[in-house]
């Protein structure tokens, strides 16, 4: 018994209730810890939409699109088929390279609160980049109209004419629409980089100012389109300034 005893009292005594850490709350990243990779990957995929992006917003229809005009507009995209078909393969671009682009700007600020970075990806990502996919069909039937297949030839060219121009109409409406998506994501991106504390805060006050411009200028264009491009005046050097920001990020 004696040796029993001996044995028990070189045994090392341990707590019955080992104390337990605190939570350590919201895990905020120092600079020093910082993996710049997912930054870099995210700035050089925004400098991809800001040069690839406005081809099929602003460059095909101001070089192509007589407003109000379908038999022109059609002329136009016959005779410059291939620029046409560029934007439609930017479009395709475009929307690809937002789902990558969200998922390093995902892997960047997870850390900062990981379900605003859940919806950043939803709303920046997946929405906009599926409305880019459907919307290219609006071009793509366009583009057949024109060109004029054998199947149409029930319909007289004028009217093959009025029927493309409505297919660009629905183009221009659906981006109408996607702003608001475009507006909506930099909330959630805004407040992770407000709150991240290795990104510079007046980013994301910028970023909130870019968000209420694009949700301005989608309701603007829904429900009052006669003033849409005065609006759009007003908002593009906020808009603007907000690409030149980010890819200098």
């Amino acid at each position: 018994m004696e040796k029993l005893f001996d044995g028990l009292r070189r045994i090392p005594a341990r707590p019955l209730h080992p104390a337990r850490p605190l939570h350590p709350g919201p895990y905020i990243r120092r600079e020093d810890e910082l993996d710049p990779q997912p930054g870099r990957v995210a700035g050089f995929l925004y400098l991809l939409l800001v040069v690839f992006a406005p081809f099929r917003l602003i460059y095909i229809p101001s070089t192509l699109i007589v407003p109000g005009n379908a038999t022109a507009t059609a002329n136009n995209i016959a005779a410059h088929e291939l620029l046409f078909r560029f934007g439609i393969v930017a479009e395709l671009f475009c929307g690809t390279i937002l789902i990558f682009l969200v998922l390093a700007l995902y892997r960047l600020l997870k850390g900062v609160d990981q379900n605003l970075a859940v919806l950043m990806v939803i709303l920046g990502g997946l929405l906009p980049a599926t409305i880019d996919f459907l919307n290219v069909l609006n071009d793509a039937a366009a583009l057949m109209l024109v060109r004029g297949a054998d199947f149409l030839s029930v319909f007289e060219k004028p009217q093959r004419d009025a029927l493309a121009m409505l297919f660009l109409r629905l183009h221009r409406q659906e981006i109408v629409a996607a702003e608001i998506l475009w507006g909506l994501w930099l909330f959630p991106l805004a407040i992770l980089v407000y709150r991240s504390r290795f990104l510079p805060r007046f980013l994301g006050v910028w970023l909130i100012i870019n968000g209420f411009a694009y949700l301005a200028l989608s309701f603007t264009g829904l429900l009052l389109p006669q003033y849409e491009h005065m609006l759009s005046n007003i908002t593009f050097p906020a808009i603007l300034g907000r690409w030149r920001s980010c890819c200098g990020s």
